[in-house]
């Protein structure tokens, strides 16, 4: 088998017959050319985006993007041609989202980077950064609730890939883990600061079983937080 050449040697090369086998084989670009012609159209966009955060009906998806029904259908067809949503009937209506895949995620999470991108400025689009701040201020204002990370992702127009992310490069760990160690430290205080049970303790910082509190207020601090308690500062 003859090796390979370019017409015109410009020195230093070697990959050349590497790079021509990866273009002249199977349909992935065919296949990642018809997935981008998805995204092509500025309405399809804004209803995966939409998608992505909620699940809707056609009329609602209609009425948030300001288009019609029938153009909303079509875009919908296409979308979930292309495996990027799907749909669940509920007596006469349908409903959408986006489809729980890696390539939904990592599509999504494409998108708002590009959005990001072409807006530096953040003229058209908002700053993680800031919305992991307030997403962080959220959660310590609602330390005695439970609320998932699609719950976040949902109220504060993120990705979930996204939202982890950035807000580990802010604060250093997970958000489970912050959120744990913002709801001992307000444990802590309760328990020095007021006479409240343990029970009402653990209930405060969103803990329904008081043993399974127990367990994690040892784990931070190393005593049970009757012992705790106890303690003089």
């Amino acid at each position: 088998m003859n090796e390979f050449k370019l017409p015109h040697d410009h020195g230093n090369r070697g990959n050349d017959e590497m790079l021509r086998q990866v273009l002249s084989s199977g349909n992935k670009f065919q296949n990642a050319a018809e997935l981008f012609k998805m995204l092509d159209d500025e309405s399809r966009v804004k209803i995966f985006w939409l998608l992505c955060h909620s699940e809707e009906c056609v009329i609602n998806i209609a009425a948030i993007t300001a288009m019609s029904e029938p153009a909303v259908s079509h875009h919908l067809q296409l979308l979930k041609s292309a495996g990027l949503i799907e749909s669940r009937r509920e007596g006469k209506e349908s409903y959408y989202k986006a489809t729980d895949t890696e390539l939904s995620h990592l599509l999504h999470e494409t998108l708002e980077n590009v959005m990001i991108i072409a807006c530096p400025d953040n003229r058209c689009s908002s700053d993680p950064a800031a919305v992991i701040r307030d997403i962080h201020d959220h959660l310590n204002e609602h330390l005695d609730q439970k609320i998932t990370i699609d719950e976040l992702a949902l109220k504060f127009h993120l990705n979930t890939t996204t939202l982890k992310k950035t807000f580990k490069q802010i604060y250093g760990t997970s958000i489970a883990a912050h959120v744990r160690k913002h709801r001992m430290e307000k444990a802590a205080e309760l328990l020095l600061t007021t006479d409240s049970s343990i029970m009402s303790v653990a209930a405060s910082v969103g803990y329904e079983s008081q043993s399974r509190f127990t367990l994690v207020f040892k784990d931070e601090y190393g005593i049970l937080p009757t012992e705790y308690r106890k303690r003089t500062f």
